[in-house]
């Protein structure tokens, strides 16, 4: 789980400082569009909606943009329409790359990625390529400063998570993706502040990737990220501990 770890403290620190550009915004926006469309408008009866809303309200995101993003996303004004899609490939050092996009436009977006990923030291694959690599898992991050280990440990075994681990100031949690909402919500029941919490991809082993290629990768990852289609970016990676640190935000 490291380079999973570290590309996700890296994201986590990135996604803060596009959010004062508003450019996650218009990340969060789509997201909430699809997920109202497939699960229609209540968040108390559609987890999905629920868990984009409470990080785009994490992002300060206006309350009025969340609820447009709603009545759209359920045929109620007028918009645009979005689907998604997935992209797969390699990045450089042979890792694994697994993309999910938002679009309006797949012809369009399959043009710009396949762009990114050539640009970077990359290549574009099927579909199938690489998914089999990775595994949904929910992810619940809290400050090491907020709780003790031991009496983290046993609020949240006891709940269904899978493990945790220690990452820099952090604790990474790490739940079946059906136990998820109950771990998340008992934290915040106890008042426990959580950093960052979703349901993800994780690799179920990773490349290790040093010096110039372990560069190549994190750019890789970052172009992708910075495309306004692509809500993540997934890669089974680990890195050394002093390129991480480099390139954070």
């Amino acid at each position: 789980m490291s380079g999973h770890s570290k590309w996700h403290s890296i994201k986590h620190k990135k996604m803060a400082t596009d959010a004062k550009r508003g450019k996650m915004f218009t990340k969060f926006i789509r997201e909430i569009m699809m997920a109202a469309k497939m699960g229609g408008g209540n968040p108390d009866t559609n987890p999905r909606l629920r868990m984009v809303i409470d990080k785009a309200k994490s992002f300060n995101m206006p309350n009025d943009n969340i609820q447009r993003a709603i009545k759209k996303g359920c045929g109620e004004e007028g918009g645009v329409q979005f689907e998604q899609v997935t992209y797969e490939g390699y990045g450089p050092g042979g890792v694994a790359v697994y993309v999910e996009v938002l679009t309006d436009n797949k012809n369009r977006s399959a043009s710009e990625i396949r762009s990114i990923f050539s640009k970077q030291n990359g290549s574009l694959g099927g579909a199938g390529s690489v998914s089999w690599l990775f595994e949904r898992k929910g992810i619940i991050t809290v400050k090491k400063e907020k709780i003790k280990e031991d009496e983290l440990l046993e609020i949240i075994l006891d709940l269904g998570a899978e493990d945790m681990t220690v990452e820099d100031d952090v604790y990474e949690i790490i739940t079946p993706p059906e136990n998820f909402d109950s771990v998340k919500n008992a934290l915040v029941e106890k008042k426990i502040e959580l950093e960052d919490g979703s349901i993800t991809f994780v690799p179920k082993n990773t490349v290790r990737v040093e010096g110039k290629t372990a560069e190549q990768v994190l750019k890789l990852l970052e172009a992708l990220e910075d495309h306004d289609d692509v809500q993540a970016a997934y890669a089974n990676f680990d890195i050394p501990d002093d390129i991480a640190n480099a390139v954070r935000p």
